[in-house]
């Protein structure tokens, strides 16, 4: 094997995120126009290396992937041992919305999976015409919970292994097994009650029934992209949403499930670049 080097560079960010000093790990390669990307649940933006890596996406767009707080390379803020982490609405929304500022970026599109994919949404509705698209990965407006968090954040069980157990069903029986363990080592390796934290905003929190029929597509047009074998946020979840978003497109993709960018790569770059030419193209 001939060593060398990924496109990838990696950098810290510095900046207030809800009134607090962050210091935020940051992954890009490519240029042009910005795509910023955000991570599930639990996990980090190891989930989008593939695409910082595909020099098809990477000739037209400069992706951008981040650790959230308390994820991956982004430490808790200072005096996270004396609260809870809980992931709000307003305070997932204003991080995207910061984090852009902050670099600069000018009409960036934002695609989001999971809770960034539900994030999204809330997106579209406040903060359409900020972005030149946005994308949601197994996106939905709500879905009603189906586990009990309490089982993330014990002292008597690895909180890590548990995460990986509750995910692991959630992905298409096609993908590799590379990819699958790949992307169940990141919730493995997740710090305790991260996973917990991130699903308050995804079961109580971030609840968008009601916002959704605000979002203007003709501002910011939206794309909705869910795995047929997602048993979380299923495909039905993702077209009631988009039935009551005038002009959002749906595509339901054949044989993956919650993580399309981590469990099968070269899957989901077969939906996902046919989306990012039709954003390109329009200017």
């Amino acid at each position: 094997m001939t060593p060398r080097f990924e496109p990838i560079i990696g950098r810290y960010l510095h900046l207030e995120l809800s009134g607090r000093p962050q210091r935020l790990y940051v992954e890009e390669a490519g240029q042009g126009i910005p795509l910023v990307c955000l991570h599930t649940a639990g996990a980090d933006a190891r989930q989008f290396r593939h695409l910082l890596n595909d020099e098809a996406i990477t000739q037209h767009y400069r992706v951008i992937a981040f650790d959230m707080p308390w994820h991956g390379k982004s430490l808790p803020p200072e005096g996270f041992e004396r609260e809870e982490y809980r992931l709000t609405t307003a305070a997932y929304t204003g991080m995207v919305i910061d984090l852009c500022e902050a670099m600069a970026l000018e009409k960036p599109v934002v695609m989001g999976c999971s809770i960034g994919g539900r994030v999204v949404l809330n997106l579209a509705a406040e903060h359409g015409p900020r972005f030149r698209a946005l994308i949601g990965l197994e996106s939905a407006d709500y879905q009603q919970p189906w586990y009990d968090t309490e089982w993330l954040h014990r002292p008597d069980v690895h909180g890590g292994e548990v995460c990986a157990a509750l995910v692991s069903g959630m992905m298409a029986p096609q993908s590799p097994a590379a990819s699958r363990h790949e992307t169940l080592w990141m919730y493995k390796s997740a710090g305790p009650g991260v996973f917990k934290g991130d699903l308050y905003f995804y079961r109580v929190d971030g609840d968008l029934r009601d916002v959704v029929a605000k979002i203007d597509t003709s501002k910011c047009p939206l794309y909705l992209l869910t795995g047929e074998y997602d048993f979380s946020c299923t495909p039905e979840d993702t077209l009631r949403t988009a039935s009551r978003i005038s002009g959002a497109e749906v595509t339901i993709m054949k044989q993956l499930g919650h993580f399309p960018m981590s469990e099968n790569p070269a899957q989901f770059r077969r939906y996902i670049i046919p989306v990012l030419e039709r954003i390109r193209s329009r200017g």
